[in-house]
């Protein structure tokens, strides 16, 4: 998260970092103590800081490749790819991950599912210790509050993973009795997690300049508490099973009060550069930018110089690191500009589209919808697909338009390809693993949205609060309230969606109102790409929602005209004199298409049939690896997994 200063700093760090992280991760195997830390160290602030600094680089991973991102199993950057694993992308190559599906059986040991011990040790070292170092009690706890920082982000992640888990209070040693302890329950272990939220929030000092690549603050702290209490109180509405929805209440209260703080603050508003690709260029920042964006509340900077760098860019605009396109599922939850969905009335093969609407043509589906779209979702034309990445220049008229390569096997088959976190950077891009692209972990968009969402859910939302979050985001993406006041979401006016209904109505075991409806939608919509998609598929018990078919564009005739070969080598239009590029994509060999025309999305995965995952409500939670089970016998595997 941090930028050093300077390469003492880099240096001091790694070294560090090497002394006390670069053994064996397994927490099972190792004793709790560095000789050397144990007696040498906690001797002065700098002691406490450095040491803390490591943990900056697990928790707050940015865009940084490494290590491979829980329960999935993926390298890379969390943001950019994350959703590739829900219902908004998919991912390139011929099969479907076997973590999408009913066919992943439970390992022998996988070190990425989220089993995984190794930093809560260091977080709990680091809490048996740190009340050594002969500084200040304010001090004391300023980096305490860091650490439990940590410690509630880490089991929060665990608990969204494996629900019950064993609750760990210190640092264990070889012999430790903890270590041979059976999972805990879940109202204990986030009981605890909310105790360390607290207990941070406390200690830490008052905010008076934010800084979102400084050191963790206590409005960081506000913003992890409501994004954990805002999973836990809608798990536990949604997720009967778990008999604790008469509890989900005070987790949404305390999720809305975090929001409401950091809202209040007054220290964060949304980003806007004054131009109509605000949302765009949110995402599009280098160097120092982060800095002054007032939108980040958690950000990373990256530094060429200090050799601090990520590899996003020039994989990103490649498509060859982990190519991702979105899905239709995605396309068609987008509004028009007038605030009202693609279908008014009617029902599925008889829907009444919104005069807007243009139908699935040459990517003519794009026109008129929700500014974000086309700052998310590249219309050929734009963005990549007139960019020379030997060149560097970037327009139409000099590169005319490069269409998506929609073969089966190919990156972008969806057709669908992402422009969100790409720019047109061409010292960035052939800087490879030197790009000092920004990241951002928590920013104040989404603060916002939980707020709404747990308001909502409480049902004591108001015009007001809608005003001050969705209609705050929509004004700042580009609607026209003045042109299409529809545009403007009113609680007595709630625009219908046959389509999505139906949708919600066949794929979950609940009714969802049209106000949460469209509190979702602008969740989805807002944050496609910025890996919560599947968070919020589980949380809300709507993985049902898995199970839409995976489709891309229409393969209507005026597109195979385009990709049936002549385009290859590019063609001229006369009347616009722009050069349109296409790969060759024959149905039945390079695209599969459904009884509707549009592209099957995996068609050929051995793991799924006709581009449509499985779901079974067993795999909410996530096994733990049958090694762990054999090392210690007191832990029971996870309902649904045993005979898996």
């Amino acid at each position: 998260m941090r930028k050093y200063s300077s390469n003492i700093k880099v240096l001091a760090l790694s070294a560090l970092s090497f002394c006390l992280f670069a053994c064996n991760d397994d927490f099972m195997d190792r004793p709790p103590k560095d000789d050397i830390v144990s007696e040498n160290f906690w001797n002065t602030e700098t002691d406490l800081e450095l040491y803390l600094n490591g943990m900056y680089r697990i928790y707050a991973r940015g865009h940084n490749q490494d290590p491979y991102v829980a329960p999935l199993n993926f390298r890379g950057s969390h943001i950019a790819y994350g959703d590739a694993f829900s219902d908004n992308a998919v991912r390139s190559g011929q099969n479907v991950n076997v973590r999408l599906t009913n066919a992943y059986t439970v390992p022998l040991n996988d070190s990425y599912n989220g089993w995984s011990w190794g930093d809560l040790r260091r977080v709990n070292y680091f809490l048996t210790n740190y009340d050594r170092a002969p500084i200040t009690e304010d001090k004391k706890k300023a980096y305490a509050a860091e650490a439990y920082f940590f410690k509630a982000w880490d089991y929060f992640k665990k608990v969204q993973i494996f629900s019950d888990v064993p609750w760990l209070s210190r640092d264990l040693n070889i012999d430790s009795e903890e270590l041979y302890a059976p999972r805990d329950s879940r109202e204990l272990v986030m009981d605890s997690v909310l105790f360390c939220i607290n207990r941070a929030i406390e200690w830490f000092p008052e905010v008076t300049t934010p800084n979102s690549v400084g050191r963790i603050n206590k409005d960081m702290a506000q913003f992890l508490k409501a994004r954990i209490c805002l999973n836990e109180g809608t798990f536990r509405k949604y997720h009967t099973e778990l008999n604790l929805q008469n509890t989900a209440a005070m987790w949404l209260e305390e999720a809305a009060k975090s929001a409401d703080y950091l809202i209040k603050s007054g220290r964060y508003k949304l980003f806007d550069n004054g131009n109509k690709d605000s949302y765009w260029a949110l995402f599009a920042q280098f160097d120092a930018e982060i800095r002054s964006n007032p939108e980040a509340i958690l950000g990373v900077e990256y530094s060429f110089d200090n050799k601090i760098g990520n590899d996003l860019l020039r994989y990103y605009d490649q498509n060859n690191h982990m190519g991702i396109c979105a899905q239709r599922s995605l396309v068609d939850e987008y509004l028009c500009e007038d605030g009202r969905p693609i279908y008014l009335s009617g029902s599925k093969g008889n829907y009444d589209a919104n005069p807007l609407f243009e139908g699935y043509g040459k990517w003519s589906e794009l026109n008129n919808r929700d500014p974000r779209m086309s700052q998310t979702i590249c219309k050929p034309g734009e963005y990549i697909t007139i960019w020379n990445r030997n060149t560097g220049v970037y327009g139409i008229k000099e590169n005319g338009i490069t269409y998506p390569n929609l073969k089966y096997l190919g990156s972008e088959q969806s057709g669908y390809r992402f422009i969100k976190h790409w720019k047109p950077d061409l010292v960035n891009y052939q800087r490879a693993s030197g790009s000092t692209q920004s990241a951002i972990e928590f920013r104040y968009a989404e603060a916002l949205l939980m707020y709404a969402e747990a308001k909502c859910e409480l049902g004591t939302i108001s015009q007001n609060d809608i005003d001050i979050t969705i209609n705050a985001l929509r004004q700042r993406a580009g609607f026209d309230f003045d042109k299409y006041p529809t545009a403007r979401l009113d609680m007595g006016n709630i625009p219908a969606d046959p389509r999505l209904d139906a949708v919600y109505r066949e794929k979950l075991d609940y009714t969802v109102s049209p106000l949460l409806r469209e509190i979702r939608r602008e969740r989805r919509i807002e944050m496609a790409q910025e890996d919560l998609r599947y968070w919020d598929l589980m949380r809300w018990k709507a993985a049902g929602l898995l199970t839409v078919p995976m489709r891309g564009v229409k393969f209507t005739e005026e597109v195979q005209e385009l990709y049936s070969g002549d385009y290859n080598n590019g063609v001229v239009d006369p009347e616009t004199g722009i050069r349109e590029t296409a790969v060759t994509a024959i149905v039945d060999k390079d695209v599969f298409l459904d009884e509707e025309g549009f592209i099957i999305l995996h068609p050929k995965s051995t793991n799924i049939q006709s581009g449509t995952l499985p779901w079974s409500d067993y795999r909410y939670y996530w096994p733990i690896p049958k090694g762990e089970l054999l090392l210690n016998t007191n832990l029971l595997q996870t309902k649904g997994w045993e005979d898996k």
